[in-house]
């Protein structure tokens, strides 16, 4: 008697977890991608995983564009589902993975929005203040803009993670890899700030004890959207226009660590990229190097 779906779908989480080691967020992302698979074939049909084939996959395919699905989520769907079907053919589950034959046109590369180095001067002044909060502000932009780490990652990072005298970070990165990370004078003298004139403060106000780094403005461990709020808060007290998020600040680390001469294989080591076309996407040039390049080279410039 063949398993069920739901057994299924239960094995492949537990390969996830604690053969993949991937986050909770990853797996649960894989699930809901896969019982939306399971959904729609209750609903055109035989709802059987172990009995879909090519034209299924077709199918579904063909319904995800019918329902607007952007072209990245339709991506992540099918590969999810790519990685699921894989995991049954090597379990010998199926003689064969219906959507490994199943490929999206490739798409246009988006560069990565960054921002340029007067506009982070900018944002370093709005986070020049005296207030406990301020002191925790600078050291979240100094972190995530001096290191790159990823907003998770520094929402994660505690205290035992850092040395201040050596300069690194131990953080925990996707698939829970470990990677250490340099940081420099100015993350270093503003971790120590904040540490001394507002982590300390409202630990004590608030009668809190852990051992996460970054806390709310009442002691607890912050949240990721914590961070989003703080940083938009820091964004609307200066002039620029552009919005802000973790995310931009990781993407303005690489950018401007290859504009500087930085080799591409010490930024996807910084990154925690698994491959290096990950950082590939960084190796375009900012406008600043267009500017200089054309009226350096161009006779009509």
């Amino acid at each position: 008697m063949d398993p069920s779906n739901n057994q299924l779908i239960h094995e492949f989480s537990n390969y996830l977890i604690h053969e993949r080691n991937y986050s909770p967020l990853t797996i649960d992302a894989y699930i809901e991608d896969i019982q939306h698979f399971v959904d729609f074939l209750e609903e055109t049909g035989d709802a059987k995983i172990l009995k879909v084939d090519l034209t299924d996959a077709r199918i579904y395919l063909s319904r995800l564009s019918d329902e607007q699905y952007n072209r990245s989520s339709i991506s992540r769907k099918i590969s999810s589902l790519r990685a699921f079907y894989q995991y049954l053919l090597n379990h010998a589950f199926i003689e064969e993975n219906p959507f490994s034959y199943l490929h999206l046109k490739k798409t246009s590369l988006r560069l990565p929005n960054f921002f340029y180095d007067e506009e982070i001067e900018l944002l370093f002044e709005a986070a020049s203040g005296t207030k406990p909060l301020d002191y925790r502000n600078k050291a979240l932009l100094e972190v995530l803009y001096g290191t790159g780490i990823r907003v998770s990652e520094c929402q994660n990072l505690k205290l035992q993670d850092i040395d201040l005298e050596l300069g690194v970070m131990l953080v925990l990165g996707k698939g829970n890899r470990e990677r250490y990370v340099p940081f420099g004078e100015y993350a270093k003298i503003a971790m120590e700030e904040y540490i001394e004139h507002c982590r300390s403060v409202l630990m004590k106000k608030y009668n809190k004890e852990h051992d996460f780094l970054f806390i709310s403005q009442y002691g607890d461990h912050i949240s990721v959207s914590g961070i989003q709020y703080a940083l938009n808060q820091l964004i609307k007290s200066t002039s620029l226009t552009s919005s802000i998020h973790p995310h931009k600040l990781r993407h303005s680390f690489a950018t401007h660590l290859l504009d500087n001469g930085a080799d591409m294989r010490t930024v996807q080591e910084l990154l925690g990229h698994k491959s290096l076309s990950s950082t590939q996407i960084y190796t375009h040039v900012t406008k600043d190097h267009l500017l200089k390049d054309y009226n350096q080279f161009h006779p009509r410039a």
